[in-house]
């Protein structure tokens, strides 16, 4: 069973002005496939060969680790945006407000932490083992997952995701991630 790089849930043009459809030519029609081809080369002959990402994600280590840790990360991101935006329902909300004081103060948290992540990483909203929210960064490829914790939302914060649109600013880009936010996406990850 091969890897395959997933279809995008909505057209690359429409995440702009937030994300421009040349940022998702590089981000998802490069990065993200050379993600999968490499996954696929490293498997093929392999225990792993029939194994699904998770199953090799909890099981491996060093490059096999990094290319399918970043597909699943990737299909996450892109499926934690939406060109729709909105905002969190009702339960969303007092889930967020019980876990963080406000919706605005989970924003301040999770912008802070995915600004501040050091180097290539991630931001992460994660409903942690013993229920409870949390705001997590992880490096390079980590994932919640190998943590024990359920990804609700991430935001990307390797500079491939932003450098073509906002240059090194990243507090920018993530000032235009909240506009792409798919709360719909986040909330059925919450009640999973």
């Amino acid at each position: 069973m091969a890897f395959s790089l997933p279809d995008l849930p909505y057209a690359k043009g429409a995440l702009a002005p937030h994300m421009s459809e040349e940022t998702l030519d590089f981000h998802y029609g490069k990065h993200h496939k050379t993600y999968v081809d490499k996954a696929n080369g490293l498997v093929e002959g392999t225990d792993f060969a029939n194994a699904s990402l998770e199953e090799v994600i909890m099981n491996s280590e060093g490059g096999l680790f990094n290319n399918v840790a970043q597909i699943w990360n990737h299909t996450f991101f892109w499926n934690s945006l939406t060109p729709n935006g909105g905002a969190p329902s009702a339960t969303l909300q007092g889930e967020l407000e019980k876990a963080f004081g406000s919706v605005d103060a989970f924003k301040e948290k999770f912008t802070n932490t995915a600004i501040n992540t050091f180097g290539s990483g991630w931001a992460w909203l994660v409903k942690t083992a013993d229920g409870g929210l949390d705001v997590v960064s992880t490096s390079n490829a980590g994932t919640p997952m190998t943590s024990g914790q359920s990804a609700l939302l991430t935001c990307d914060v390797w500079e491939h995701a932003y450098y073509i649109d906002y240059r090194n600013a990243r507090p920018k880009y993530l000032e235009a991630f909240w506009a792409l936010v798919n709360w719909d996406f986040v909330e059925q990850n919450l009640n999973a």
